[in-house]
């Protein structure tokens, strides 16, 4: 029998952030997924955004549902805390801790079957609420714990590996999200760490529900010929419509581009999001002309990717149910339960 264990010992030299932690510390446990696998590569994208952000990890509570990619939350951030929900239940769960303990910052894992097929109910609520979290979707194309088969979010005319041709419609969960309500919106690829690891940065400084798509292909069950989530086919087909720079505060900023190159939009706490524009013409707070661009893409079989929709002045579930500023588990009985007055009062207030 082999067990799998990384080393405790740190070198001396390895960079650390401004708490003083290394990029090891923001690690997990030895990863048992397939060589190769993408979802090892969103892993290592996250890492690097926490230890960016200067973190600490056990401010994150990272939930994930079954599947390959709800593995994943076990390989980043060990000193986090963690729940392995059932299948596709990953959002309610995730809600009930947000409104218990709004001091944590949220981190939804799944994957295309996950959120696609059995979960698609939960998905859709959770954007149209708002809740505060960063849902990243690991997006391979197939059920790789089940040996391959197509998943909802399989596009139309791929093949798989043996063969078969995939002749359902696909669910464009970027769109679902915009349509939902999500108010980050954004789509990106395992392979491209330059324009995920941004992405994910901006993502967790949202206030509200951020959702972030990722191209993760199957190296066992989708990466060959024919495939639409391959490595080869994301490669060759990868239009972004623009890059990403973020800053968690607007000091020190170096300006390094030209007149009309790039855009700013500031976040609610300060932080600021720098968008290089690809496509001259493209609005990232213009909802319908991202889903028009969307719908546009994947006419031509492209691969669209970049910050897609992002609304500058969103709310989370906390503003919306206007609820106290302390931590609902924080709260004693006193403040829980205010007595039979309040009670009436707020029964008339309903009548």
């Amino acid at each position: 029998m082999t067990y799998l264990a990384k080393p405790k010992l740190h070198h001396p030299t390895l960079p650390k952030n401004r708490l003083g932690y290394t990029r090891r510390d923001y690690e997990g446990k030895v990863s048992t997924l397939c060589a190769g696998c993408g979802h090892d590569s969103i892993s290592a994208a996250l890492i690097q955004a926490f230890w960016e952000l200067a973190i600490e990890p056990h401010r994150v509570a990272k939930l994930s549902g079954i599947g390959c990619s709800s593995k994943t939350p076990d390989y980043f951030l060990g000193n986090s805390h963690g729940f392995n929900t059932v299948h596709g239940r990953m959002p309610s769960v995730l809600t009930g801790a947000n409104l218990a303990n709004r001091d944590l910052i949220y981190l939804g894992v799944s994957g295309d079957g996950d959120s696609a097929s059995i979960g698609l109910g939960q998905f859709a609520h959770v954007m149209r609420r708002g809740v505060n979290m960063t849902y990243i979707l690991e997006n391979n194309g197939v059920y790789g714990l089940t040996k391959g088969q197509f998943s909802a979010t399989a596009d139309q005319g791929s093949k798989s590996k043996r063969g078969v041709v995939n002749t359902d419609s696909p669910v464009d969960t970027v769109s679902l999200a915009l349509i939902m309500g999500a108010t980050f919106v954004a789509r990106s690829f395992s392979g491209d760490k330059r324009q995920l690891v941004p992405l994910v940065k901006a993502a967790i400084a949202h206030p509200g529900a951020a959702f972030i798509d990722v191209i993760s292909p199957c190296v066992a069950f989708n990466n060959h010929p024919g495939s639409t989530k391959s490595y080869d086919y994301v490669r060759e087909h990868n239009e972004a419509v623009n890059r990403l720079d973020f800053w968690p505060t607007r000091e020190a900023i170096a300006v390094d581009y030209d007149e009309g190159d790039a855009i700013e939009v500031t976040q609610h706490d300060g932080s600021v999001l720098r968008l290089r524009k690809l496509e001259p013409d493209y609005d990232p707070t213009d909802r319908i002309g991202a889903l028009t661009r969307i719908a546009q893409a994947a006419a031509k079989g492209e691969v669209l990717t970049g910050l897609l929709y992002l609304k500058p002045d969103a709310e989370d579930l906390h503003a919306h149910l206007n609820t106290v500023e302390t931590p609902l588990n924080r709260l004693g009985e006193k403040d829980l339960c205010p007595g039979a007055a309040m009670l009436e009062r707020i029964n008339a207030a309903l009548r």
